[in-house]
């Protein structure tokens, strides 16, 4: 079966001397030396500062809510951030379980971001913050949402999981915002396993947060913060680093698996539309069918041919009860229900890719 991603794994022999080290330091956790090294090794490679590793994404974002205050209880009114439906459900679930309720604002239909026209009439007098998502490593359109934001005082909190290594005018997107936040869970373009990390804009939040990741804890009597436990740990690291030493050769193979399918497949199917200015990670390829019932015969067909392909980003999430939505997210609830991402991933073969793409023009000549 060829699945619709698969872990990076890194060479073993150097993985085993990273472990070798942790064995003879004893030092498991607690901002240990390869902790601190990938820190520093992934500030140089995205070109960022105040980068916090931690133990995955999603308490990367819940971090973020709490050090910039986004989550920050109201005596009078629960606080709300403006997001997206079209995303993972953690973005969302995350605001939820901190205590912020997520407001939906619709997507653009081509670009499947949050349109940042959307967003001024989903602000309340309790709204804190804006939390969009760059979609498959697909800008937002950063200089509006910060234009809206400065006007509104409100905090950005970008959920950048899938922009790893992404460029915006010629610079790291993930510098847009007052936070961005990445996910290095296993099946993404870098990981660590699990773990995640947030790119703060102001070196007061880095420090609040660093805090926050252990209890609160600022010494061996001393409890500063309510915090948590959200610290990335020794093993999490040597993976992380062992995946960086060969991050070109895993973006090249998936960037010529990309253009494979985005080449053979022009016309069939619609394609995200990308930002200007975007230098692309080749992180998923997602395409969009003229129906549901046609995802829905594709993904079958496509399994039947052991291939299994994923309709990423579905539901629409203002359809999910727990969430408290009153209205329809029209464009979000179309792309979703017409979306499927195929199997990209380093070690894909050519002629596994090719069956697909077959599996896939065949259903359209039987159209």
């Amino acid at each position: 079966m060829i699945p619709v991603t698969k872990p990076y794994f890194p060479s073993r022999e150097k993985l085993d001397k990273y472990i070798d080290g942790i064995y003879e330091r004893q030092w498991l956790t607690n901002n240990g030396q390869l902790v601190q090294e990938l820190t520093k090794r992934l500030e140089d490679y995205l070109g960022v500062e105040n980068l916090l590793l931690v133990s995955n994404g999603t308490l990367a974002l819940q971090i973020a809510y709490r050090a910039l205050g986004v989550s920050d209880a109201a005596p009078s009114a629960q606080p709300e951030a403006i997001t997206t439906p079209f995303t993972f459900i953690a973005t969302a679930s995350s605001l939820k379980w901190d205590g912020v309720q997520p407001v939906f604002a619709d997507i653009d239909p081509n670009t499947w971001c949050l349109n940042p026209d959307n967003i001024e009439a989903a602000i309340t007098p309790n709204t804190r913050a804006i939390v969009p998502v760059h979609v498959f490593g697909n800008a937002c359109d950063v200089e509006a949402i910060e234009a809206i934001a400065q006007k509104y005082k409100l905090k950005v909190i970008y959920d950048a999981s899938h922009a790893f290594g992404v460029k915006y005018k010629g610079e790291s997107l993930l510098k847009h915002g007052d936070a961005a936040t990445l996910s290095f869970h296993a099946t993404k373009l870098f990981h660590t396993g699990e773990g995640g990390a947030i790119i703060f804009k102001h070196k007061e939040e880095l420090e609040r947060a660093k805090k926050m990741i252990n209890f609160g804890i600022t010494g061996p009597e001393c409890i500063e913060e309510l915090g948590i436990n959200a610290k990335m740990n020794e093993l999490q690291a040597a993976m992380g680093l062992c995946v960086l030493d060969e991050i070109e050769a895993n973006l090249n193979a998936r960037h010529t698996i990309w253009e494979r399918y985005a080449r053979e497949l022009a016309g069939l199917v619609q394609l995200q539309k990308r930002s200007d200015d975007l230098s692309y990670n080749a992180a998923y390829f997602p395409i969009v069918f003229k129906s549901e019932q046609e995802v829905v015969r594709v993904a079958d067909l496509l399994k039947d041919n052991g291939i299994l392909a994923r309709r990423y980003f579905f539901p629409s999430l203002e359809i999910v009860e727990f969430l408290d939505q009153k209205e329809m997210q029209p464009y979000s609830k179309n792309i979703a229900s017409r979306i499927l991402c195929l199997p990209i991933y380093a070690a894909l073969e050519k002629s596994e890719q090719e069956g697909i793409i077959n599996v896939i023009k065949s259903h359209m000549r039987l159209e």
